[in-house]
């Protein structure tokens, strides 16, 4: 179909005469429309990836990518798990954890709070909470001696830091000769952490695990283990195989039951967005076949002529396919360029605009995520240019068809 004299033809087209230059100027733009869109999609979808992964970082770095608990909601002989867990090279660690719900107050506020007990040496194998420390360390949470780590938010709305006494209410209530009182327990503030994310930094506080259990009426049981994956995407599929080579019954959990619905409206979230986007690049292949129509009735004569001279309609076709095709790929193969470059280096210039004109369009004061994180994926980069050039080529179908149904006899008539 695309032979050598119909390329020729359509490359030839391209190169603007005298008469033609307002017609050049609309092929102009009809490249930049394409360019600015991939460009706009590859950076926005960056962005997105960015994000999301930003999220991930910081959810899972608070929560296990899987748990194993026991079916009363007690766990007593977790350390016959070890052996399982080591044999499975998927799994990079495990902690025990006391968990539970308690109120929390100081001279001045109370508050809901999420308690977890752990294990300071153990601990670290499957969170990040010692690398996010803000005063004291997780080591300092000691057995016996009733330490206590909050979340920034939760110290600051509390009014209270390291050295400073709290008081823990449990559910649990007590039978007393006054009558029934609920469980409270005087800790002493060892530190305070900050993930950035105000789920945790504002409801979590860390305990000594072995204080936990006693809080928690636990003593010699955990409440369960948390497990740190090779690959936390994979996490159903390991706890799937994993769940059967463990010495006995138990529930095992991953971290997508507890935050499916947030990271599935994030997945919705893009998906909606990269439509969104898309259409910037269909209006910029409309243009294309805007362009095409006017340089179709422009070449009306030279298309007679060559038919006259036995150019088939099909090649006439091709001719045009070719003259789009080449403003499509054109503006689509820049806006990759751009797009790339400025995905790419998009912290760096965000940057260095808030610098130049004093401004921070992300503040920490209102923003937990207060710079713009960016992450290209070359499976987006390839969906999106492949989206691009399939759009420029169907605008390009509906002017070659009409150019090829152009009559040499009606239009050399009065030539």
């Amino acid at each position: 179909m695309f032979k050598p004299l119909a390329l020729f033809v359509g490359l030839r087209y391209t190169r603007a005469k005298r008469r033609t230059r307002f017609i050049s100027f609309i092929t102009f733009t009809s490249v930049l429309g394409v360019s600015l869109g991939v460009t706009v999609l590859i950076t926005v979808m960056s962005v997105m990836n960015g994000f999301e992964t930003e999220l991930h970082d910081r959810i899972l770095g608070m929560t296990a990518h899987a748990t194993i608990t026991g079916v009363d909601g007690e766990l007593r002989d977790w350390r016959e798990l070890e052996p399982a867990l080591a044999a499975d090279k998927r799994v990079v660690g495990w902690a025990p954890y006391v968990e539970g719900q308690a109120m929390i107050s100081s001279d001045r506020r109370a508050s809901g709070v999420l308690l977890r007990g752990v294990d300071p040496a153990l601990d670290s194998r499957v969170s990040e909470v010692a690398a996010k420390m803000q005063s004291g360390r997780i080591d300092d949470l000691k057995a016996g001696e009733f330490g206590i780590v909050l979340g920034n938010e939760l110290a600051v709305y509390l009014g209270v830091g390291p050295g400073d006494k709290v008081t823990v209410i449990t559910p649990q209530i007590t039978p007393t000769p006054a009558g029934i009182m609920p469980r409270l327990k005087r800790f002493t503030v060892v530190g305070s952490f900050s993930v950035g994310m105000f789920e945790y930094d504002r409801n979590l506080a860390l305990l000594q695990i072995d204080d936990a259990a006693k809080l928690e009426r636990l003593e010699g049981a955990v409440t369960g283990l948390r497990l740190k994956l090779t690959d936390m995407f994979q996490a159903q599929r390991i706890i799937r195989e994993l769940g059967p080579t463990l010495p006995g019954a138990y529930q095992v959990a991953d971290w997508t039951q507890a935050h499916s619905n947030f990271f599935r409206a994030v997945q919705t979230e893009k998906r909606v967005m990269f439509i969104i986007l898309l259409m910037i690049v269909a209006v910029a292949a409309f243009n294309i076949v805007s362009t095409l129509v006017m340089v179709v009735n422009d070449k009306r004569a030279d298309i007679a002529i060559l038919r006259t001279q036995g150019m088939t309609p099909r090649s006439v076709m091709s001719i045009f396919i070719v003259l789009g095709t080449l403003i499509g790929s054109t503006g689509t193969l820049l806006g990759l360029a751009g797009g790339i470059a400025l995905a790419l280096n998009l912290q760096e210039i965000v940057k260095n605009i808030e610098e130049a004109f004093g401004v921070r369009f992300m503040p920490g004061d209102v923003y937990y995520i207060n710079d713009l994180p960016s992450r290209l994926l070359w499976s987006d980069v390839w969906l999106v240019t492949g989206m691009a050039f399939v759009l420029s080529l169907l605008a390009t179908l509906y002017p070659a068809w009409q150019a090829s149904r152009i009559r040499p006899a009606e239009e050399l008539r009065y030539e």
